[in-house]
């Protein structure tokens, strides 16, 4: 299926990701739909020529001329809007999301979801510490990457839909993994992060560190700038994974701690080459 073919696409949830998937496509030339219960946000995508139309609440027509729809919206809110609404979806259109979490959610929708519609759910590795509309710009999508995450309702045409959607919006990787390989992978390279930095700036509480600190206390604590409701949601949400990488985590630091106690600089410059080495996997070509 060729995206050429689903030319009015429908975003649900006008933030910083759902911003900018609409810039996105309509620079590529499709007719973008959006509904936002943030009237502030609507009328700024408008006047921004973000999106070419859009409404606070879902509207029956508008949902009836979406050829597809991208799901930009916290996980319970999603299922919500799924359950209210989907009666008012076209025949054949097609459904993504950008969630940060799937277990908890893809079964749950597809199992509810009308036969003559299809999810195929997906997650965009990209974003930045500022939200809203406002802030949405689709160049975060360069060099960044893209997780496609099937089940076996999934059709191959669906599949492939949705890896082309990721191809153009301009992803540099695209893969394809099963939600729960999605929530343990998500679970260690983002919801920890995102709780180290957390730890490390409520650990402390003098007010003159930013007097004193340099770009590396700057570089780890930068995700500490958090949307606490969006993120406590997707913890609870992916509690298990979480918990076992939270454990691994604390497992290496106590054994690196155990190391310094002990005197041990050898143990020490092991670990440190060996995260030399695995950092290196990250490192970008120019």
């Amino acid at each position: 299926m060729e995206w050429i073919h689903k030319r009015n696409v429908l975003i649900v949830g006008l933030g910083l990701i759902g911003g900018s998937y609409a810039r996105a496509l309509k620079r590529l030339g499709y007719r973008v739909l959006a509904i936002d219960r943030n009237a502030q946000a609507i009328e700024y995508a408008l006047s921004h020529h973000v999106i070419d139309a859009g409404c606070t609440e879902p509207q029956a027509d508008v949902l009836a001329s979406a050829d597809a729809v991208i799901f930009a919206l916290y996980p319970g809110v999603f299922l919500e809007w799924i359950r209210a609404n989907q009666h008012l979806l076209k025949s054949g259109a097609m459904l993504t999301d950008v969630t940060g979490v799937k277990s908890c959610i893809v079964y749950e929708i597809q199992s509810m979801l009308r036969p003559d519609l299809e999810f195929i759910a997906a997650h965009p590795m990209a974003g930045r510490e500022v939200y809203g509309v406002e802030n949405s710009d689709d160049r975060i999508f360069r060099d960044a990457n893209y997780i496609v995450v099937p089940t076996d309702k999934n059709t191959e045409e669906g599949i492939a839909w949705c890896r082309e959607l990721g191809q153009i919006l301009g992803f540099s990787h695209i893969c394809v993994l099963t939600p729960e390989e999605h929530d343990e992978m998500i679970g260690f390279v983002s919801q920890l992060t995102h709780c180290i930095a957390i730890a490390l700036m409520t650990c402390s509480e003098n007010r003159h560190l930013a007097e004193y600190t340099g770009d590396s206390f700057r570089d780890l604590t930068r995700i500490a700038r958090i949307n606490d409701v969006m993120w406590s949601e997707l913890f609870l949400r992916n509690k298990e994974p979480l918990l076992r990488q939270m454990d691994m985590f604390m497992r290496e630091f106590s054994e690196i701690r155990d190391m310094l106690e002990a005197e041990d600089g050898e143990g020490l410059r092991a670990k440190m080459r060996l995260s030399t080495e695995r950092r290196s996997y990250f490192d970008k070509e120019i």
